[in-house]
């Protein structure tokens, strides 16, 4: 191969805002309004539950920023497939890779769209559970939809992208400042003896510690475009920040949330 030859690369349409937007907005999705609830019945006490979140919260941080880290040091796109390339070879990058491709994401898509859909359909439906069919077209749908959006053009998935996340992050503030209201005027019931009743075990640990690390999984996806960055030194070093602002966000609507679950039971 000729190394004068041109070569393709991506095109630098990614900057500052589409990038925050891309980690804010993929991590606050369907998980922080499902896993708290599952969250609170695995660990079975409000006061363990917000600290499986701080905790969840303090991992999601340190490795955003290892890969802040790695992102400036490697400025190519592909995430943990391209580190484990240039690390240990094409063999474990690629079985990465193959089972992230197969399994992995297309799981994770699905669960997301699920989600997204159940929400979309249920006030068509308001004295019964929306049929199963009509949930599965929607997330189908909304599929197809994202990723002929993201095929199509790049700017414009970036717009999409900032939208989504505004009204999301719309969304939880408006559940925070509710649960913040509630604690004003002297609604602490819930948290006078927080800790009782506390799931102590392997099992209930670990459930409540997945179904916390799913609700803040998207730290990483910033470095999945990596070369589309305008200016990836600056960009990669907001994903750390950005992401300590999101989980304090995160930890205050898990604390609502367990409120809300104390108080209908």
């Amino acid at each position: 191969m000729d190394p004068k030859a041109p070569q393709l690369n991506l095109r630098r349409e990614v900057g500052l805002t589409g990038a925050v937007a891309l980690i804010a907005g993929t991590m606050i999705g369907s998980g922080i309004f499902m896993s708290p609830q599952y969250v609170l019945l695995a660990i079975g006490s409000p006061g363990a539950s917000l600290v499986v979140w701080a905790c969840c919260g303090l991992l999601a941080i340190l490795a955003s920023l290892s890969y802040a880290e790695l992102g400036t040091l490697i400025r190519e796109s592909g995430g943990e497939y391209i580190y484990i390339l240039r690390n240990t070879g094409p063999s474990v990058a690629f079985l990465l890779i193959f089972s992230s491709v197969m399994f992995v994401r297309p799981a994770g898509v699905v669960g997301i769209a699920l989600s997204f859909a159940k929400y979309a359909v249920a006030p068509f439906y308001a004295d019964c559970a929306p049929p199963e069919l009509v949930v599965k077209c929607v997330a189908a749908t909304a599929i197809l939809v994202l990723a002929s959006v993201n095929c199509l053009n790049v700017r414009f998935a970036m717009s999409v992208q900032v939208f989504f996340m505004v009204a999301k992050v719309f969304a939880l503030l408006v559940i925070v400042i509710g649960g913040v209201t509630r604690l004003i005027q002297g609604d602490v019931l819930n948290f006078e003896d927080s800790f009782a009743n506390t799931n102590v075990g392997i099992n209930p640990i670990g459930i409540a510690f997945y179904q916390g690390l799913w609700s803040y999984d998207g730290w990483n996806n910033l470095n999945y475009v990596t070369e589309e960055l305008k200016r990836p030194e600056c960009s990669n070093r907001v994903e750390g920040a950005d992401t300590d602002s999101t989980q304090a966000i995160r930890r205050r609507a898990a604390s609502w949330e367990a409120t809300k679950k104390q108080n209908s039971t």
